[in-house]
């Protein structure tokens, strides 16, 4: 992971010019295809251009610098395009637009974009400010700081070219003669500034904060960009970021994947998606409310004590498939032939119908459509202590069905070790989040709903 004390950033093109380039795109292909079909570009094409490119800069941190893939970036515009529509037709907005012209467009934008996102990365290196970083040195000559160097040689639109390399150590404690290696770290500074380096890239993890205090402010008389090389790779990082507080530099090792814009775009996911789930179903779940009130005595609904989003405790909503109402410091997990269970119980667990009602918890705004299953919180509490880092899993708000539920891990953990599976996936899932997941996980909870699940009981 790079921390950069320079003028400029290391993850390619400019964020300003990726916006830019983005809202050209956007709006102008707009403009272009209404005037094709015949038309002008009115308020309403303004309006669509407007959220367009909104979603997009939202969705900056998902697709990244450079060139995302293009079934991902496919994915993220499908969903965009699919959220608009649903809120176009709740607010009525959507009847003033022209069909031809919205479809067109909507086919049309993802591919511009993939395509303006490969061709920058090439242009950019061509703007001055970004050339000044063509040159860089290694300042260290660990495993990290030659992985680094060996990354800059293989990936040619990073533009860079280490031209010396710096360590206090021999060649020969450094394992093998290196032709490269320029000098000690005291002649760092002079190097720099004699041959106009660009960038410094800093990889000593053992290097002392007084030494390093010492090495930048000799660095200060150069006009080359700093970056420090953190060797923590050793550790499981979730979401590992950089952030700034009032000129204090922090590094999140641990973090939610659904902050700032992710957050806000996956909550407008959610509630879209659950409130269109709800009034499709509603004729469903008003049978399914008959069948459980004649099934057995009790309540339709079963509500349990669960853990939410950073740990903190809510109610989940289910229809109640059980003859007992269990929410104690001690409650059975659900095994197969549980004689708990009732008939009609057994059919709305085997076709997970049971879950519908917590499309309420999505509303509400305590659960997602996709994240790492809630469990009892008595359950809780003895897996967080016989699983290492298994309430990390509470950094996203739970989901309806999650990584972990389409890839095996569905139904009764009757061992520690099944349980460390389903954790394994969810931490998967935290690391590795962005819509495009979302969505193939939905995809896929549909396929085993479809076919039979032996592990649904």
């Amino acid at each position: 992971m790079l921390v950069g004390l320079g003028k400029y950033a290391t993850n390619g093109s400019p964020p300003l010019l990726r916006v830019l380039l983005d809202s050209f795109l956007v709006t102008g292909s707009l403009a272009l295809i209404s005037l094709a079909y015949g038309g002008m570009f009115g308020g309403a094409d303004t309006a669509l251009a407007l959220v367009a490119v909104s979603v997009l800069y939202a969705l900056a941190v998902e697709l990244g610098a450079g060139a995302p893939s293009l079934s991902r970036l496919l994915w993220t515009w499908a969903l965009s395009v699919l959220a608009f529509l649903l809120l176009g037709a709740l607010i009525g907005y959507i009847a003033h637009l022209r069909r031809d012209v919205f479809f067109t467009w909507a086919m049309l934008v993802p591919f511009l974009v993939y395509g303006g996102r490969v061709v920058l990365p090439f242009a950019a290196p061509r703007i001055p400010e970004v050339d000044a970083h063509r040159t860089a040195v290694l300042v260290g000559l660990s495993p990290l700081g030659r992985s680094l160097g060996e990354q800059f040689d293989a990936i040619s639109r990073l533009g860079r070219k280490v031209v010396g390399l710096f360590d206090d150590r021999s060649k020969e404690r450094l394992g093998a003669p290196d032709a490269s290696l320029q000098g000690r770290l005291a002649d760092l500074p002079q190097f720099v500034k004699e041959n106009g380096v660009g960038a410094v890239f800093i990889a000593l993890p053992n290097l002392s904060q007084a030494r390093l205090l010492t090495l930048l402010d000799e660095l200060r008389d150069t006009t080359a960009s700093i970056y420090l090389v953190l060797d923590i790779f050793h550790g499981d990082l979730i979401q590992a970021r950089l952030d700034v507080i009032n000129g204090i530099l922090l590094l999140a090792v641990c973090e939610s994947p659904h902050h700032g814009a992710s957050g806000r775009v996956k909550r407008l996911f959610d509630t879209t998606l659950a409130f269109t789930i709800l009034v499709l179903t509603c004729p469903v779940m008003l049978a399914i409310a008959v069948g459980v009130r004649c099934s057995s005595p009790g309540a339709i609904i079963f509500r349990q004590r669960r853990y939410g989003l950073d740990g903190q405790e809510i109610t989940v909503y289910k229809f109640r498939t059980m003859r007992v109402m269990e929410d104690g410091a001690d409650i059975p997990q659900a095994r197969k032939n549980d004689p708990r269970i009732t008939k009609f119980g057994a059919l709305l667990r085997r076709t997970s119908l049971d879950e519908l009602p917590q499309l309420i918890n999505v509303l509400q705004g305590r659960m997602s459509i996709v994240g790492p299953r809630p469990h009892a919180a008595a359950h809780n509490e003895m897996y967080r202590k016989l699983i290492k880092g298994y309430m990390v899993r509470h950094k996203v708000k739970p989901g309806i069905t999650g990584l972990a539920q389409v890839s095996g891990c569905r139904g009764e953990t009757d061992s520690v070790e099944k349980m460390q599976k389903r954790i394994e996936y969810d931490l998967a899932y935290l690391r590795d989040w962005s819509l495009a997941l979302d969505l193939k996980i939905i995809f896929r909870t549909v396929g085993v709903l479809l076919k039979r699940d032996e592990n649904a009981h």
